[in-house]
Order: structure tokens, then sequence, then C-alpha cells
């Protein structure tokens, strides 16, 4: 299998995450790796990665696919929040490959949307990220990467935007994508709530009127 270091885009510090996708995708065919993947995008793992395991559900995709998507989510998430310096996934997972035809279909389809969002960003309000503005975000991520693994139908788009849209803020250290996170991630919430609200309405309506 190529070493991904050799697949890695140059002047990857300062290329637009669609570009380092495109490589990514454009590699030789086969499988795969998360370890590779990982390491591909380097210093710049944390935000690819959710953004990567993300970003798909905003698709059309069979049932159950937002529950094998979120895992990822949950694993990396919660090292963002707690400041690891290096992302680490364990061995099982690590060595758990995505063939790269199914990424190259899965991204060729969000890549365009991707490069216009991205001449819209840019490293601004920096005070937003550093060790306290990333462990929110990695804590907000993985927070709605538990809503993603439950199998809600629908109920998955904005969760999926929100950690999609704070990936690319820690990527591009755009603080207004930050903001556009959390907005999205405060619309989810809301969302959630009607939903359980309207659920337990329902739910209480039926045990009102079944005999005892």
């Amino acid at each position: 299998m190529p070493n991904a270091e050799s697949e890695r885009p140059r002047g990857i510090r300062n290329e637009p995450l669609s570009v380092l996708l495109r490589g990514l995708t454009k590699g030789p065919p086969g499988p795969i790796r998360i370890r590779d993947m990982i390491d591909y995008f380097g210093h710049r793992a944390f935000g690819a990665v959710l953004f990567v395991f993300a970003v798909p559900n905003l698709l059309p995709l069979p049932p159950g696919s937002s529950t094998v998507l979120g895992l990822p989510l949950v694993v990396v998430a919660p090292q963002l929040a707690l400041g690891v310096g290096r992302l680490w996934v364990p061995r099982a997972l690590a060595e758990r490959t995505v063939q790269r035809e199914a990424l190259a279909r899965g991204f060729d389809r969000l890549l365009p949307a991707l490069e216009r969002i991205e001449r819209l960003l840019a490293p601004r309000l920096k005070f937003m990220f550093g060790p306290v503005g990333d462990r929110i975000i990695g804590l907000i991520c993985f927070l709605l990467s538990l809503v993603l693994i439950l199998p809600i139908p629908l109920g998955n788009m904005l969760p999926a935007a929100a950690v999609s849209a704070l990936a690319l803020a820690i990527t591009q250290r755009d603080g207004a994508m930050a903001l556009v996170g959390y907005l999205l991630t405060a619309a989810s919430v809301a969302v959630l709530a009607l939903s359980a609200g309207a659920v337990l309405a329902v739910a209480g309506r039926l045990l009102s009127i079944l005999p005892l």
C-alpha cells in the first residue's frame, strides 16, 4: 500500500480541505486504511476526519449508515475536547478500510459545494480557537456524534451539518464558520427537543386512552 506521506499534496499546511480530499480520492484504486487517512491529513487530522465522517450524512444514505459513520466521530471528538495533541484511534478501527472508489463517488458530489464554501473561508476571529475554543468544539462535536449514531430518520442532517461546519472552522481557523456551526448546533438541539416533546406527547396520549 502506498505510503500516506507520499500521497499528501505539497503545501498541505495551506491547502484547502477540498484539495486534500481530491488528493485522497485520486490515489491508487483499492482500500485505504483509516490509519493511512489520519497520517495523510497530518496535523489537520482532527478537523479533516470529523468532516470526512460527518458530511456524508447530508446525502441520502442506506439505513444504518449514520451509525457506521458516527462511530469514528465518537472516538475522534472526545480527544479534541480533551486537548490531545495527536489523534489516536483503536487498532481495530485504525485497520478498518474504506474503498477509495466509494470515497471518490461520495465526495465527487460534495466537493463542488465545498469548494464554493471555501472561497468564503479565511483565518479570522482566531480568539475562538486555541486550548479553550478547540475543546469546546470537540465537546459539541462529541455530543452531536452521539445523536448521529442513533437511527433517527432525517434527524441526523442538522447535527451532521453542524459537525461539518465546526470541522471546517478548526481546519481553516475561521471563527465565522465556527459561529455558523454553533448556530446549526442550536438549531439541532431545538429540533431534537421539539421531536422529543412530540413523541412524549403522543405516548402520553396513547397511555391516557388505553385501558388500565
